[in-house]
């Protein structure tokens, strides 16, 4: 079953930035606040913007109490994490999620915020897996739209690539190895998933999540490749990749071995077909989501189709409107 959604938001609607892990200067946001002002957006800089305790905006104390606050003022209608880093799984203990319950809102960011990815899943509230205000000015025009539209209300899809959209023959399409990885069939199933390292963190904790019947997405950045495997192996025996009804992997981002005269073997595209192995469900790999220029916004908790064929993926949002 699909989380609730939040209400769209409307111009004029207040924007909350908040640091939840890494400290963040406020000319670091500059670009993230003149695109919120470009929708019609009011923007609040949250207390920890600025502030700085060794590498992060704040103890955990102050962290949680800047997101508690967000979280309850009811004039704040979307919460935008203002990047990622380390650190939000500080927060958790004693965080209280429940007026999202009453009055759900949208959280928006990615890699680190997977914590909170996973525990809005838990209580039944849609989240967004999308580009921070951090260093936004950079990412593609994609990027910052299907963010726009997922928190304005519209359905929309990401579509992998325009050359995997089809634009072009699907001989030439072939030439793509990651095309090549994919596994080809459609399903729907409520999105879920996130950063892998995180997903693996949580595992045995009150955030875990339960995969089963969902379309789950993957994305990592600058791990060894014998750690990847690891983090998969751990979900390929808990069972992660037996009961999925889709799999969208998006960047993968500089992955790498640590001595690379001595390298591990496969890839992190390889390491994760190896742990697929037996399944028949589609399967897309280079997805635009993830620690990419071109970051698109993902709805989590929500309902989705895939459909994965010879020339790429895509992930369609039907029902965006809260």
């Amino acid at each position: 079953m699909s989380a609730r959604l939040p209400l769209p938001l409307h111009p004029g609607d207040t924007i909350a930035i908040v640091p939840t892990a890494r400290a963040i200067e406020a000319q670091e946001l500059e670009g993230g606040i003149a695109l919120a002002e470009s929708w019609g957006s009011r923007v609040r800089l949250g207390a920890g913007v600025g502030r700085k305790h060794f590498q992060q905006a704040g103890t955990a104390a102050e962290r949680q109490a800047d997101l508690q606050a967000a979280i309850d003022d009811p004039s704040v209608r979307a919460i935008w994490c203002a990047r990622g880093g380390y650190g939000t799984v500080h927060l958790m203990t004693g965080l209280d999620l429940s007026p999202l319950k009453r009055d759900p809102k949208w959280i928006v960011g990615f890699s680190d915020i997977t914590v909170l990815h996973n525990a809005l899943h838990r209580i039944g509230v849609a989240s967004l897996h999308a580009q921070m205000p951090f260093n936004i000015a950079g990412k593609s025009e994609a990027s910052k739209e299907t963010l726009r539209k997922a928190l304005f209300g519209e359905a929309y899809e990401v579509i992998s690539s325009e050359r995997q959209a089809g634009s072009v023959p699907t001989e030439a399409a072939a030439d793509n190895p990651l095309l090549a990885a994919n596994r080809i069939g459609e399903c729907e199933g409520v999105l879920i998933g996130g950063n892998l390292s995180l997903l693996y963190a949580l595992r045995g904790t009150p955030y875990d999540i339960d995969p089963r019947g969902k379309i789950l997405f993957l994305e990592d950045l600058d791990e060894l490749l014998y750690h990847m495997d690891r983090m998969v192996m751990n979900l390929r025996l808990a069972g992660w990749f037996q009961g999925l009804a889709g799999l969208v992997v998006g960047g993968m981002t500089d992955m790498h071995d640590k001595n690379p005269l001595d390298p591990f073997g496969r890839s992190a595209e390889e390491i994760i077909r190896s742990a697929t192995e037996g399944t028949t469900y589609p399967i897309c790999f280079g997805f635009p989501a993830g620690h990419i220029d071109d970051n698109r916004a993902l709805v989590m908790g929500q309902k989705a189709k895939l459909s994965v064929t010879a020339n790429g993926a895509t992930l369609s949002f039907g029902n965006a409107v809260g």
